[in-house]
């Protein structure tokens, strides 16, 4: 993971490696890795995402020098926590290229972003800052997620059902603010929905 030790890595003895080929973490520095983001998920479940870093080491029986040097920030350890979330939402995006009915496939992607970024308080409104940020961890982390959502987009405008001149960055970025909305209004759970109802009146022509 960028930015950890050489300690960390395994062929730091022994012939000389390929400086072009993939290091690999040692078994040790693979378990703190792991004992990190597992922590950072409940902290931030828990806590939001401004969950505090020092406890989520303390927790993972590590130094915050050593989170660190797994996460060199607190997006970089966001984006891998939601790797897992990204990782089901492409797959899910794959699936909907096959919906018979685009538009209704394309809202019910943006649905399920709206769920996932609702697991961690803070993550729609961080994801919203980063989008203006290409050198953020995050922003790094949402370019799949724009190709993916492209695809979708392009296929409901292409039958007719939502106007040509809606962009993917715009769609994302109205998702997030609908998921940061319903995460600042939690005694309405049927909000995110109703937004998004009329968000789908905006993108027709």
């Amino acid at each position: 993971m960028v930015g950890a030790t050489a300690k960390e890595w395994a062929g730091t003895s022994g012939p000389a490696q390929d400086p072009g080929a993939p290091r690999v973490m040692r078994a040790d520095a693979r378990r703190n890795h792991g004992r990190l983001l597992a922590e950072a998920r409940s902290a931030f479940a828990a806590h939001g995402t401004d969950a505090s870093l020092e406890d989520v080491a303390r927790r993972a029986g590590v130094g915050i020098g050593t989170l660190y040097r797994h996460f060199p920030n607190r997006h970089a350890l966001m984006s891998a926590v939601f790797e897992d979330a990204v990782s089901d939402l492409l797959a899910r995006s794959h699936e909907l290229l096959d919906a018979p009915q685009p538009c209704t496939a394309l809202v019910e992607w943006l649905r399920e972003i709206i769920s996932h970024a609702g697991a961690y308080r803070g993550l729609a409104r961080a994801l919203m800052s980063a989008s203006q940020d290409d050198g953020s961890h995050l922003a790094r982390c949402s370019a799949p997620m724009r190709e993916a959502g492209g695809a979708l987009l392009l296929r409901a405008q292409e039958s007719g059902a939502v106007r040509p001149d809606v962009s993917i960055g715009d769609l994302l970025q109205l998702t997030n603010a609908i998921a940061l909305a319903a995460e600042e209004t939690p005694d309405d759970p049927a909000l995110a929905d109703r937004l998004l109802n009329l968000t789908l009146r905006g993108l027709k022509p």
